[in-house]
């Protein structure tokens, strides 16, 4: 049984105890995000106007707060205090939904305030995380760990949402954000435990909002593979906008088969983060990445192609996420890593602030193109447009060096094949 434990989790008790309650929480995560909509629908009789604007106002902190709180966080003494704060924010207005309902005064209002806030505290915590978890594992461990960190994303993703529905249909969904409040207070406490020393805050004079915005655009690789990421998120957040609709009015897939293609698919998300490393390690950093950006976005043409009969409908769609899925989380896990090296400390926070605005800014359009384009030229051209517009992301890495990229060096930088150092591709800046 220990040699089954990742040698990670066994030697390293602070990323050990980051990891599990990182697992906890994703999955309360899971749960919530199928019983907070069915809360608004099934409790509180929202329409589809009202749902929009609830998920609307859950992506809004992100484009509002996230180069702020970047800044204010890179000038904190402890980042880890921060994830604390934020995860016990977060536990205190999900448990305060499940009570205002017993009391009688959950309204649409209140549960679009709490999705505001609950948003703006997961921005909070994610420009900190990053310090964190540089400060939990060293350079040589990075792809590993994240490795870790997402495979239980992964993880929960396919077993968080069947739980929550089961939840639901059990003890109403109430009950089941309940569950996640639960979650964040104990990942709150086993971040405490993951107790490190971390870099020193940034001090007055290094810079404002904008020293991540100019750090990423003097550092080529970085750009590259930020605007790859962007683009790749445009279109995917387009496709995946329009599956129900496209599944049911044009493959003629009731909601159970959908189900159970895209929960069969999502099993492909958790290969891809077991085999992330590996993939790394035989090709290079650099190359695994470049790989992932297609294979990502590949095989969802699998969907528009699809002909039927509904059998083979539900097949080709259950391979395109299964598929799609694996390329996905080895990009996922190139990417953390990348940026793990390439980021120095005390521009981190700020930095993920720039990051989180254009990758989660970028997600809106792509739902709203999607949906317009999809009524001006009808759906199955929409998702051709959107599986293959996908690719386009690798176009912004195939003239960049990233492929020289073998791996992140002890000294946390980049390992850079052919030369001992790049000009592209910037040591951590003390």
């Amino acid at each position: 049984m220990r040699r089954r434990i990742p040698k990670l989790l066994q030697v390293n008790r602070p990323f050990r105890n980051y990891w599990t309650g990182q697992t906890i929480s994703l999955f309360g995560d899971q749960i919530a995000l199928l019983a907070i909509p069915l809360l608004a629908v099934l409790t509180l009789h929202a329409n589809a106007q009202q749902m929009g604007f609830l998920a609307a106002v859950e992506l809004a902190p992100s484009l509002l707060f996230a180069f702020h709180l970047g800044a204010w966080a890179d000038r904190r003494r402890s980042r880890r205090s921060l994830l604390i704060t934020a995860d016990l924010g977060r536990a205190v207005l999900l448990l305060g939904l499940p009570l205002a309902a017993v009391f009688g005064v959950l309204t649409l209002p209140v549960l679009y305030v709490v999705a505001f806030l609950t948003g703006t505290l997961g921005i909070l915590f994610m420009v900190a995380e990053q310090t964190v978890f540089t400060s939990l594992v060293r350079p040589r461990e990075y792809v590993e760990a994240n490795s870790l960190l997402i495979g239980s994303r992964s993880l929960a993703v396919v077993g968080g949402k069947t739980l929550g529905g089961l939840l639901v249909a059990a003890a109403t969904a109430p009950v089941a954000i309940a569950i996640d409040g639960v979650s964040f207070i104990l990942s709150a406490l086993f971040v405490h435990r993951a107790e490190v020393p971390e870099p020193p805050a940034a001090s007055p004079d290094s810079g404002g909002l904008a020293a991540g915005v100019r750090f990423i655009r003097r550092t080529p690789l970085l750009q590259a593979s930020l605007l790859g990421a962007a683009t790749f998120n445009l279109f995917n957040t387009a496709f995946w906008a329009l599956i129900v609709l496209f599944a049911t009015q044009e493959l003629h897939l009731g909601s159970g088969a959908i189900g159970v293609a895209l929960g069969v698919g999502a099993l492909g998300s958790v290969l891809g983060s077991a085999v992330a490393r590996s993939v790394a390690a035989r090709i290079g950093l650099g190359n695994a990445m470049i790989l992932s950006f297609i294979l990502a976005p590949l095989p969802l043409v699998l969907v528009p192609l699809s002909p039927g009969p509904p059998a083979l409908s539900m097949v080709l769609l259950a391979c395109a996420e299964f598929f799609s899925g694996i390329g996905v989380m080895v990009l996922d896990v190139g990417l953390y890593s990348f940026q793990a090296a390439v980021i120095p400390d005390g521009l981190r926070s700020r930095v993920w602030g720039a990051i989180l605005f254009v990758n989660w800014g970028i997600r809106p359009i792509g739902a709203l193109g999607g949906g317009l384009l999809a009524g001006a030229i009808g759906l199955r051209p929409t998702m051709w447009i959107a599986a293959i517009g996908g690719l386009a992301g690798v176009l912004w890495l195939l003239p960049s060096r990233m492929s020289r990229v073998r791996d992140v060096s002890d000294d946390g930088g980049l390992a850079v094949s052919g030369a001992a150092a790049e000009p592209d591709v910037p040591l951590p800046i003390p």
